[in-house]
């Protein structure tokens, strides 16, 4: 199926904060359905031994990091875990959402004017479908540079079945009207093993790993 380029609801700047609370709720009942954080905990397994430092970037309601969070407490490792986010009501969201024992950092803001700290580990989980070309090609370059042992890209894999089926799913779980909308197409923005590739050639980078992962995800990977 052709990708589409279409702006997605929950990107919208006048978006109401409790709408934009909601959405993002609803679309962390939508991954852990979907078991989104596995093929992120398992590149973990893999790439780390003890403690670390681990940014998240676009950590929308800190879904993600919490499960960092409750992975790393299980191996008894005291990690670090930072979160960048461009959209300024996602702080309070997540915050809110997260016991203040976790000790996550969520932060607002750049992520490329985090440059200057250490990092172990970069993550981002559906956040590149939403960048344009030039800054996903960015955000590549600076994962490659910025992360001390490697980094890792959870998205959808854009495929028809995915497509045409989710909707069952979000009427399912009664989903916000926007979380059936943008779900949809946040699958017909996503990419193809294929395109993946020639982004990492755009951005040099020869040795990164591209795997389908079960359901519909596409997962980029580099380990050092």
């Amino acid at each position: 199926m052709k990708r589409s380029l279409a702006d997605e609801q929950m990107d919208a700047a006048d978006l109401p904060a409790n709408v934009y609370a909601q959405v993002l709720a609803d679309l962390d009942r939508v991954n852990r359905v979907t078991m989104a954080a596995r093929p992120t905990l398992a590149f973990l397994d893999r790439a780390v031994t003890g403690p670390v430092r681990l940014l998240d970037v676009g950590y929308g309601d800190g879904g993600m990091l919490r499960q960092v969070a409750r992975w790393a407490k299980r191996r008894g490792m005291a990690c670090e875990l930072v979160g960048i986010d461009l959209n300024p009501r996602s702080q309070a969201v997540a915050q809110a959402r997260t016991d203040p024992a976790m000790a996550i950092d969520y932060r607002t803001g750049d992520y490329a004017a985090l440059a200057h700290e250490p990092w172990d580990i970069l993550i981002s989980s559906l956040v590149t479908h939403h960048m344009d070309d030039a800054e996903r090609l960015a955000f590549l370059r600076f994962m490659e540079d910025q992360a001390r042992m490697g980094w890792f890209v959870n998205d959808l894999h854009r495929h028809g079945f995915a497509y045409h089926g989710y909707p069952w799913l979000a009427r399912l779980l009664r989903v916000h009207p926007i979380v059936r909308a943008d779900g949809q197409l946040s699958i017909a923005r996503s990419f193809v093993a294929a395109e993946w590739r020639a982004m990492l050639d755009a951005a040099h980078i020869s040795d990164a790993r591209i795997a389908r992962v079960f359901p519909f995800r596409l997962c980029v990977s580099r380990r050092r």
